[in-house]
């Protein structure tokens, strides 16, 4: 299994999401993804799953698709800055992030293509990035900025806080900082 990995600052989630602008020649989609994905923490499934009725307000309720349960997420200004921006951009699509081709016309973008996507961008990075990507890195900014682990756990809906520490990729080198960090 290939281990994916959070991004680890925010002014490197802004440069993923410079490039897969420019790897998509121009047009704003997967950057408009990465966005509302770090942003909501949100799986892909549920992403790509979103409407615009969906998104209509200040809050998105869904039920996850994985889990079967419900989260309610507050749409900060930055999710709300993607869906006017692609409003306006694209008045007659249905999905949030649906794809203009003629094969996939009023269809929301694959996994697959995003995954691509994204990869390519890792391979450019030399990190390992995936569509799993987002919500470790929301995970790992929310933690790094003095988030507990409760807090965050709540945020990414898992059972447990050891599951969250797991999955943010805190490491040991991480851990045995903090011993030379607080030394009393």
């Amino acid at each position: 299994m290939n281990v994916v990995e959070a991004v680890k600052t925010e002014g490197e989630a802004e440069v993923i999401a410079r490039k897969l602008t420019k790897n998509a020649r121009g047009n704003p989609l997967y950057a408009d993804i990465w966005r509302f994905g770090v942003n909501t923490a949100l799986r892909i499934s549920d992403l790509l799953s979103l409407t615009f009725e969906d998104v209509a307000g200040d809050k998105l309720v869904i039920k996850e698709s994985k889990t079967g349960k419900t989260r309610q997420i507050d749409l900060n200004s930055s999710a709300k800055r993607v869906v006017a921006e692609r409003r306006q951009a694209h008045p007659d699509h249905t999905f949030l992030f649906q794809v203009d081709s003629n094969r996939s016309k009023g269809k929301a973008v694959s996994r697959v293509a995003v995954a691509g996507a994204f990869k390519a961008v890792g391979d450019e990075l030399g990190i390992q990035l995936s569509t799993h990507s987002m919500r470790k890195t929301r995970g790992w900014l929310m933690y790094s900025g003095g988030v507990s682990i409760e807090k965050i756990c709540r945020v990414l809906n898992h059972s447990s806080p050891a599951v969250t520490m797991a999955y943010i990729g805190l490491t040991q080198a991480e851990v045995d900082a903090t011993y030379h960090e607080f030394v009393f």
